[in-house]
């Protein structure tokens, strides 16, 4: 089959590789119809990985058709379209049970395209471990680009919004207008918050957060016109999705005392030096982590089946998996209007 290969630091291709196949009766195969880059696929890009390999194929958001199961797999049979979460786990501890993949009790929590271990999705073709908990039939009212957005993008920025403690009638800011900023303006609305200031410095990124009904604010002028505007209060909550040292101490200083903020940008530091006294003082409430998919699937597939959440709004490019490494670059570069990468087999 042909996928998109990592060989290190902007340099990945599009070049043929073994097709999957099951290594467990419990596993499936799954023909991809569309997968999309995630902004955490940059990190990969950059050449700051989660391995040593190379070769192996990149991506972590997928939807497509069952092609081929395993004798042990009992939810799903060929011809079944699924979306494939960003993440796996073992399917059967209390965790995975309850769709926490990533605290799986087995170890075997995993997360697609970081190695050889477990090949990613920017491919034709997919191997799904233990698929009856890690495969989710797209169902009706979903269409397969809605079900893509929800493979990650959309449940991170529901899980950032709900790990803010967003409610009806609160304020909250979100910071970073990339794709998944932009799903949690649209996601703190659908939780009833009653302003949502939305900041970045791309004036194209905040004319699409302005048009959700944001107000769209330059990070430059963003304390002083919070404070301006809540007298000096500021706000109840604050959602950071760019994963800078910078950008998580500036989301500190953005909430009232005993407000919350919520960190869902990958961290690029390994380091981050967390102002505790003043923290501590303001009586804070700090969360981060990684959202697990299936955790969230549950709240989100109502919201998008009612069109109160329309995820595939920020869906900018559509292109041929051939064309992959391009699409890699406009995403980087911020060229051409880049969102939402949807590559498609060719």
């Amino acid at each position: 089959m042909k996928a998109l290969r990592y060989y290190g630091a902007r340099d990945v291709r599009y070049e043929g590789m073994d097709d999957p196949a099951p290594q467990s009766v419990r596993d499936a195969v799954v023909k991809v119809e569309a997968c999309s880059i995630c902004g955490s696929d940059l990190h990969i890009y950059h050449g700051h990985g989660f391995s040593e390999d190379i070769g192996f194929c990149v991506g972590h958001e997928a939807v497509g058709e069952v092609v081929e199961v395993g004798s042990g797999v009992h939810r799903l049979k060929v011809g079944d379209k699924v979306m494939i979460p960003a993440a796996v786990g073992c399917g059967s501890c209390r965790a995975c049970l309850a769709g926490v993949v990533n605290l799986c009790e087995f170890g075997q929590g995993s997360c697609y395209g970081l190695s050889a271990k477990l090949q990613g999705s920017q491919a034709e073709a997919v191997r799904v471990p233990t698929a009856d908990a890690n495969a989710v039939k797209v169902p009706d009212g979903v269409s397969m680009e809605q079900a893509l957005m929800m493979t990650d993008a959309l449940a991170t920025a529901w899980y950032g919004v709900r790990n803010a403690d967003v409610a009806p009638g609160s304020s909250v800011a979100v910071i970073g207008l990339g794709p998944i900023g932009l799903m949690a303006v649209d996601s703190a609305f659908v939780m009833g918050a009653h302003v949502v200031y939305a900041i970045d410095p791309i004036p194209e990124r905040r004319a699409l957060a302005e048009a959700a009904g944001a107000i769209a604010l330059h990070p430059d002028e963003a304390l002083d016109r919070i404070r301006q505007d809540t007298k000096g209060r500021k706000l109840d909550c604050a959602v950071e999705v760019v994963g800078s040292d910078a950008t998580v101490d500036f989301a500190l200083r953005l909430v009232r005392p005993r407000g919350t903020v919520s960190v869902i940008g990958v961290q690029q530091s390994r380091r981050f030096p967390f102002p505790l006294e003043r923290a501590f003082a303001a009586g804070l409430t700090f969360r981060t982590g990684t959202c697990s998919v299936p955790e969230e699937l549950p709240a989100l597939f109502p919201l998008v089946q009612s069109g109160r959440l329309k995820p595939e709004k920020y869906i900018s490019h559509r292109m041929p998996l051939s064309e992959g490494a391009e699409a890699y670059r406009l995403f980087e570069a911020r060229e051409a209007g880049a969102l939402k990468m949807v590559l498609v087999p060719d």
